[in-house]
């Protein structure tokens, strides 16, 4: 797939698609708008940092492609496509617990912290895109 050439689109299912990972240098998108609300996207080979509204939503390092980006009250799911093993941050619901699925595995539960951040890691690579879901308990 390598990356979101327009930076971040809306899907025909309704869901967010941004990033690129294979740009050298840092491009960003302000004012798109989806379901009434106006994100932000940045990225380049360093990192991916997605903001709605001005509030923080996805941060990766380093950056990737991510496809599918649905939100609910109950979490968070999406694909996540890069180069090598990456960090990505959510930001969420402050100090909730979440159940954490990697390549439909249950990895565990993580609970927020008090700004609602749970960083996770996930070893992309030569894998392809690789499903993420956290579902709020």
């Amino acid at each position: 797939m390598s990356g979101i050439k327009e930076l971040i689109r809306t899907e025909t299912d309704g869901t967010l698609s941004f990033g690129d990972y294979e740009l050298a240098e840092k491009q960003k998108r302000s004012d798109y708008e989806h379901d009434g609300d106006l994100y932000k996207v940045k990225t380049f080979a360093d990192i991916t940092k997605l903001e709605r509204n001005g509030m923080f939503v996805y941060e990766s390092v380093p950056g990737t492609a991510v496809y599918n980006f649905r939100e609910t009250e109950n979490g968070v799911s999406f694909q996540v496509e890069g180069t090598k093993d990456t960090q990505i941050i959510l930001g969420l619901e402050e100090e909730a617990e979440y159940k954490i699925y990697i390549n439909d595995t249950n990895i565990g539960t993580m609970k927020t912290n008090m700004g609602g951040k749970l960083v996770l890691s996930v070893e992309a690579g030569t894998a392809g895109s690789i499903p993420v879901k956290v579902v709020k308990l």
